[in-house]
């Protein structure tokens, strides 16, 4: 947040010192006045041999003294404060209009269209930052439990969401596009993009930037070729194979090419901790949404980079698409999907901050299948899912 009074304390002490420069130098000048008139007037008659040769320097200091004196006269000193006077108003006028403007507005008119993308860059800063300062909290078994309890809440919250009825898609239709597009709905929703189109934001270099800067940060993902190997694992293991395998190991000990490093096996324990828990309920091909929700927003990021064309970006979109319908069945279920996977992650990731996070999913998905369209929201209750209804739970 920009603080105005800061603004203005800044303000003040710049103008002071610019007055305090001024008198500073007005004093040296002052006194290098004096020193010449002192010269002059002490100088001692030259003798005949030397009289042609200090005349001529004589005039030349004697106007020297006359233009200081011009320039510090009394008249020009008034002037001086006059200014002075002058910039301080000007400095109270525009921290009166910065703070009538309110912060949005002073830093709009500031930078222009770009606030809003600097805007959201300080407020994600300032999330890390309290993120980073908050004390973590130990990621135990009791915790874990905790978390399973609040993962069935939630899913239970966004099942009881109202939805239209599954339609039936011609195939190489426009809305096979926009359905593969709103499969990034849940964090292009996080992250405030657009999603009535390829591209998630406007075109701008401070946006690229800091796109280029989320999938490198999130991801280790640094050009074309890593992107589409990323998306490809996606595609074709992702989690739903990660799950399949602890959900089949009876012990996590039988879980393939464990690694011995200790922190590697604590991750491993609590992901089929996870499995163990869940997989009475949910089959491995539930975790579809996690993996094809965040394929699609890396083929958006991909395309808006310039990391792929849109041919290619539909192409995966369209992959992508037919695997979401055969494996889920509804906006519901992908959302409910793509938590269930969240969680898993955050699992893995030993990250004790899921509570809030699952909270954040859920809160997107409520946005994507109840909101308006006036308030950027709605996307998902405008677009019905592909396909007739299916039972996606097992037992």
């Amino acid at each position: 947040m920009v603080d105005l009074d800061e603004i203005r304390k800044r303000a003040q002490a710049a103008a002071e010192k610019a007055t305090g420069s001024l008198q500073k130098s007005m004093e040296e000048s002052n006194q290098q006045l004096e020193r010449m008139r002192e010269n002059l007037n002490v100088s001692a008659e030259p003798d005949d041999a030397a009289q042609d040769g200090t005349a001529q320097s004589a005039a030349d200091a004697q106007r020297q003294v006359e233009l200081l004196g011009q320039m510090f006269s009394p008249e020009m000193i008034q002037q001086l404060s006059v200014t002075e006077e002058m910039i301080r108003q000007t400095v109270d006028r525009k921290v009166a209009e910065a703070a009538a403007l309110g912060v949005d507005g002073f830093m709009s008119q500031m930078f222009g269209e770009d606030m809003g993308i600097i805007s959201a860059a300080l407020e994600t800063l300032a999330m890390e930052d309290e993120e980073d300062a908050s004390e973590e909290q130990e990621l135990d078994l009791a915790l874990e439990q905790e978390l399973y309890t609040l993962l069935d809440q939630k899913l239970a919250q966004i099942e009881a969401l109202p939805e239209a009825e599954p339609v039936t898609y011609p195939k190489n239709t426009p809305q096979w596009k926009h359905f593969g597009i709103l499969l990034s709905g849940i964090i292009s929703s996080l992250n405030n993009h657009e999603l009535d189109g390829m591209d998630v934001e406007q075109h701008t270099p401070v946006m690229e930037q800091q796109i280029v800067s989320l999938v490198r940060r999130s991801w280790g993902i640094n050009g074309r070729s890593e992107l589409l190997d990323t998306i490809r694992y996606l595609s074709r293991e992702g989690y739903e194979l990660r799950y399949q395998i602890y959900c089949d190991a009876d012990t996590v000990e039988q879980v393939p090419d464990e690694s011995v490093d200790e922190e590697d096996r604590e991750s491993a324990c609590r992901g089929w901790r996870f499995a163990q828990h869940y997989k009475a309920r949910y089959v491995p091909g539930f975790m579809t949404g996690w993996d094809v929700g965040r394929a699609a927003m890396l083929a958006r990021w991909g395309c808006y980079l310039g990391w792929i064309t849109e041919g290619e970006a539909e192409g995966i979109l369209w992959e992508l698409s037919q695997r979401a319908e055969e494996s889920l069945h509804s906006w519901r279920e992908f959302a409910s999907s793509y938590l269930f996977g969240g969680l898993m992650w955050k699992l893995l990731c030993g990250d004790s901050a899921a509570e809030s996070y699952l909270g954040y999913l859920t809160d997107a998905a409520i946005d994507l299948l109840t909101g308006k369209p006036e308030d950027n929201e709605g996307q998902w209750k405008e677009c019905p899912w592909p396909g007739a209804r299916k039972i996606g739970f097992q037992g």
